[in-house]
């Protein structure tokens, strides 16, 4: 199998998550081939020299368990995760990728993406965007202490819930021309993406976009899962428990 998931916004004060996190890496994921992160597995990263905490050491011990068992494993960064670097990938055993990917699979293009650079209505969000993944800007960031970092970024994160609070849910969803023009742009018919967490599969013109859900294992119900491509070729929707959605 080839699994995606995405938005699992893992922190150190959210142990049920993790748990969730590490029961798909000690199941589900043994038995991939390929693993696909597409964004914000983590809710943010400061920078790889914060990989020394125990929380994230978990976390890098359970990706680099993957791989050794021959699961290769792939990172396309989220807007909460866009700042893991070299470092981070070597100690996970993981291929850090573009922001935007194709695979191909049994005769299809399938274009991967996390999903926030087509939230293009939210016009505040992609002006920030634009700033943050600009390569000067992240080496004058990270050249700062990573005590300044975090509490940079705790504002950030605050502003931003302000920010949400007063938005629409479709100006932060993805818009309609952008998902088209990465569907011209990369000769996909099918799209797997994050973010927005509102998973579902949209018929695009024909073309298929997958959706991943955002995981909350303490929700009622409980929220998360994946995407699956097995071996025959089908795309599958998995729920938290593991279950095929329809």
């Amino acid at each position: 199998m080839i699994l995606f998931i995405s938005d699992l916004h893992l922190q150190e004060d959210r142990p049920v998550l993790t748990a969730a996190f590490l029961r798909f890496v000690d199941g589900p994921a043994r038995s991939a081939r390929q693993l696909y992160l597409l964004g914000d597995l983590f809710e943010y990263w400061a920078g790889d020299d914060d990989l020394a905490t125990p929380f994230h050491q978990s976390i890098v011990t359970a990706l680099r368990g993957l791989s050794d068992a021959g699961v290769a494993l792939f990172w396309i960064a989220g807007n909460r995760d866009f700042l893991v670097g070299d470092a981070f990938a070597a100690a996970a055993g993981l291929t850090l990728l573009p922001e935007t990917w194709v695979i191909e699979d049994h005769g299809r293009r399938i274009v991967l993406v996390h999903g926030d650079a087509q939230c293009t209505d939210d016009v505040n969000y992609m002006a920030f965007r634009a700033q943050v993944r600009q390569p000067a800007w992240q080496r004058q960031f990270l050249a700062m202490p990573l005590l300044q970092r975090k509490q940079i970024i705790a504002g950030l994160r605050d502003n931003s819930r302000k920010d949400q609070a007063g938005k629409s849910y479709d100006i932060m969803d993805v818009t309609p021309q952008a998902v088209a023009d990465v569907f011209a742009r990369t000769g996909a018919s099918v799209m797997i993406h994050g973010h927005t967490h509102r998973p579902a599969l949209h018929d695009v013109d024909g073309k298929q976009r997958y959706v991943l859900p955002d995981w909350e294992p303490e929700a009622v119900p409980p929220r998360g899962g994946w995407i699956a491509i097995g071996d025959d070729g089908v795309i599958a929707r998995h729920a938290p428990d593991g279950s095929v959605l329809a």
